[in-house]
């Protein structure tokens, strides 16, 4: 039951990662890999504010607005200096690890009290009410992923919104009909690296730490989540996409524990699962085209 709980709250913070990389990746159409350094960025702000006794709703608000600054470089690097996408984002969360030992001060932040004063977190409002953490955890990152969603659901439906959308689609015709597409490209970045700050922010307070190497790997499980909720669930509106993605998460996390427990599993073979999930589910379209042709033969 640990390891369930452990793994829906782990898959209910990674899905507003893996909505971030979703905006960017199939909104956008852009390659963003600035979001391995949007997420460490968000976690040591966080840390580093909770640990020295901020606020911490007031402490994860920072560290989506410094998500957003690292979304903002990205776009910049890409619209104003014609950078590569792909390059832009590599050069922001190269700068971001730099960064963020610079905030935290050192290279791992433990959110551990200090004499008789004790570090609270998001969750903490929770468990003083009766709550075990595992389920402190879960209800309030279900609440965000929620809140965020509904959120994002709406501001896509706006005209500005549309114009995001838009600008993923055809860029051209966007132009054509006078919109900005630098402006629209640049939101999105930041859009979508704040949620990812979010889900940092979260994580390092779930977890009670903030590492600076914590965020090596997370856009390959943002894509994986994706990726899975694409081969399952085969969204075709942004609502059922946005609730895909938070499910597909929740899989991925259950997986990779379920995975881990097995006895000859090693917690370093982790990126190994990931690897193999990711195949899998990226071979999935044409595993099952090539099922249905077999199929369609024997019919016949």
């Amino acid at each position: 039951m640990l390891i369930i709980q452990g793994a829906v709250s782990l898959g209910l913070i990674f899905s507003l990662m893996a909505i971030g990389v979703f905006l960017s990746f199939r909104i956008l159409k852009m390659p963003d890999l600035s979001v391995e350094g949007s997420i460490i960025l968000g976690a040591g702000m966080a840390a580093r504010l909770v640990a020295g006794g901020v606020n911490p709703f007031l402490a994860t608000a920072f560290a989506m607005v410094i998500g957003c600054l690292a979304g903002l470089v990205s776009g910049i690097l890409h619209t104003k200096l014609k950078i590569p996408g792909i390059l832009s984002g590599i050069l922001t969360m190269v700068a971001s690890y730099s960064i963020v030992i610079r905030i935290m001060g050192t290279s791992n932040v433990p959110l551990l009290p200090h004499g008789p004063q004790r570090v609270v977190s998001v969750f903490t409002f929770l468990t003083d009410a009766g709550l075990s953490r595992p389920n402190a955890i879960i209800l309030f990152s279900l609440v965000i992923v929620i809140v965020a969603s509904s959120l994002l659901y709406c501001f896509m439906g706006t005209e500005f919104g549309s114009a995001i959308r838009a600008t993923g689609n055809n860029q051209q015709m966007v132009r054509a009909q006078g919109i900005n597409t630098d402006v629209m490209i640049i939101a999105c970045l930041m859009l979508s690296n704040g949620l990812v700050a979010l889900a940092g922010a979260l994580w390092a307070q779930q977890q009670g730490f903030a590492s600076v190497d914590m965020g090596i790997g997370t856009i390959v499980v943002g894509l994986a989540s994706v990726i899975i909720a694409e081969v399952l669930f085969r969204p075709r509106m942004f609502w059922t996409s946005l609730i895909a993605i938070v499910i597909g998460s929740i899989i991925y996390r259950l997986i990779i524990a379920l995975a881990l427990s097995v006895d000859f599993m090693r917690p370093t073979d982790l990126r190994l699962v990931t690897a193999i999930i990711v195949t899998i589910a990226l071979c999935m379209p044409l595993i099952r085209e090539k099922g249905a042709k077999i199929f369609a033969r024997r019919v016949k």
